[in-house]
């Protein structure tokens, strides 16, 4: 099976919300962003995804995958569509109208290691019915948020149907996996960091990875 190296994007140039804590860290310059989409184009094993719903993915990222002949999957906050910086009902339209996939980033950007009965029901369930109406297809594809995840976590996704699991373990991935590792874009990005990803990880970085993905699934 074929490997893969996937990226997560978070916001591009300028905030235009209030950041949670950390967040700024992966809020990444037009420019940056515009370095890696051309790295990437024309390169079947690299996949790009954008968690968080913010709405740099149409105002700022869209125009620049189309213009490169790229296809992306958007993992969406559904509780937290229309809100200032965010994407609204109108941008899940036009992602899906413009070719792209639109998968679940859960309700409300809760770490789902600690959700309760109600809470997990709007996150596993509530979400993947909203944005199944917004897109016309059914959703079953979810980003893990914070990319924090256990075997409880896993168990609850793929009862619910899940098809498909990203996270934020950084290396590559195998392409067909129900599991996928994703390294996301930072603020401190340059040529050296993207040539470094798009290499892969070293024998020794790739061996610590594999291990701590297997702590993840058994804690």
């Amino acid at each position: 099976m074929r490997a893969v190296t996937n990226l997560t994007v978070h916001g591009i140039g300028g905030t235009t919300r209030e950041l949670d804590r950390g967040e700024d860290q992966t809020w990444v310059s037009v420019e940056q962003f515009e370095r890696v989409v051309d790295a990437v184009a024309g390169r079947p094993d690299v996949r790009l995804t954008f968690d968080d719903g913010n709405a740099s993915d149409v105002e700022i990222a869209l125009p620049r995958l189309l213009e490169r002949g790229l296809e992306a999957e958007f993992f969406v906050l559904a509780g937290l569509l229309g809100e200032p910086g965010r994407l609204d009902a109108g941008g899940v339209r036009e992602l899906v109208g413009k070719g792209m996939r639109v998968g679940s980033h859960g309700w409300a950007h809760r770490d789902w290691r600690t959700l309760d009965a109600a809470q997990a029901g709007e996150e596993l369930t509530r979400a993947h019915e909203v944005l199944g109406e917004l897109t016309g297809a059914p959703v079953s594809r979810v980003a893990i948020p914070f990319g924090s995840y256990d075997r409880r976590v896993l168990r609850r996704l793929r009862r619910a149907g899940v098809t498909r699991a990203y996270t934020s373990d950084g290396g590559r991935a195998r392409a067909g996996s129900w599991l996928q590792p994703r390294t996301s874009l930072r603020r401190d990005l340059d040529a050296a960091w993207i040539d470094g990803v798009l290499a892969g990880p070293s024998p020794a970085r790739r061996a610590g990875k594999l291990g701590m993905r297997l702590y993840k699934r058994v804690r």
